[in-house]
């Protein structure tokens, strides 16, 4: 990672630390970019919820200043795979994910975590939000593409006293483009600790299914980017 600056010239940044591969690359960019890191992980009653101990992991090697987490009972709302008792969908071929937006998809949770994300910058001077997004990866995500990201900045400049008194907040997403094989290779060169990071939607005890969604496409992206993912399977 690059050189650290002084404590008094570094700015802050807060990211959205999932304990998921992505969420933990986007921090390693806001280090590098020379932020002072304030992660912030919400324990929304997700079906996976092994992750948060994971951010708590992560947050850690990654030198954090300051690591929060905040209760949100999305199960109180249901209607997805994480937050109800419906079936994480396992073994689903490249063609059927891309169709349509998929049952793993929270209503309304990135609008949620990014207002969140806001009021926690707004409270420690940060001037960005480092935020893991991606398009590529599903279909049909809607709170992932670049128009809500920038939507949601301009809510921002009108809802919030930092944004009424001229201090802007950026909503950074820089793996929004990326496949998931180059964000593994980004991750690489920031030495990364992948083995900390948890992705899979529906885990066996502490093991990853390797059967959904998220553990098919971050078994493949490790597989194009000719690097051996860390972490153990329940099924290879």
């Amino acid at each position: 990672m690059n050189e650290e600056r002084s404590p008094a010239t570094r700015p802050r940044a807060v990211v959205l630390a999932s304990g998921g591969l992505d969420s933990t690359v986007t921090a390693a960019m806001a280090h590098q970019a020379g932020f002072e890191l304030y992660l912030l992980t919400i324990a929304y009653r997700q079906r996976h919820a092994i992750e948060i101990e994971r951010a708590r992991q992560v947050a850690t090697a990654l030198g954090a200043q300051g690591h929060l987490v905040i209760d949100v009972d999305l199960r109180a709302l249901g209607g997805s795979a994480l937050t109800d008792d419906l079936a994480v969908p396992k073994n689903r071929p490249d063609k059927e994910r891309a169709a349509g937006i998929p049952i793993t998809y929270v209503p309304g949770r990135n609008l949620i975590f990014l207002s969140i994300a806001a009021a926690h910058a707004e409270v420690v001077g940060a001037s960005v939000i480092y935020f893991g997004a991606n398009v590529l990866d599903y279909s049909g995500y809607p709170d992932c593409r670049p128009e809500f990201i920038r939507a949601f900045e301009q809510v921002v400049a009108l809802g919030t006293k930092a944004g009424v008194e001229g201090r802007t907040l950026e909503v950074r997403a820089p793996l929004l483009m990326l496949s998931k094989a180059e964000i593994i290779q980004a991750g690489m060169q920031l030495q990364v600790p992948f083995a900390l990071t948890h992705s899979c939607y529906d885990p066996i005890g502490t093991l990853a299914c390797g059967r959904c969604d998220s553990c098919v496409i971050r078994k493949q992206g490790f597989a194009q980017a000719g690097v051996e993912d860390p972490i153990p399977y329940a099924v290879g």
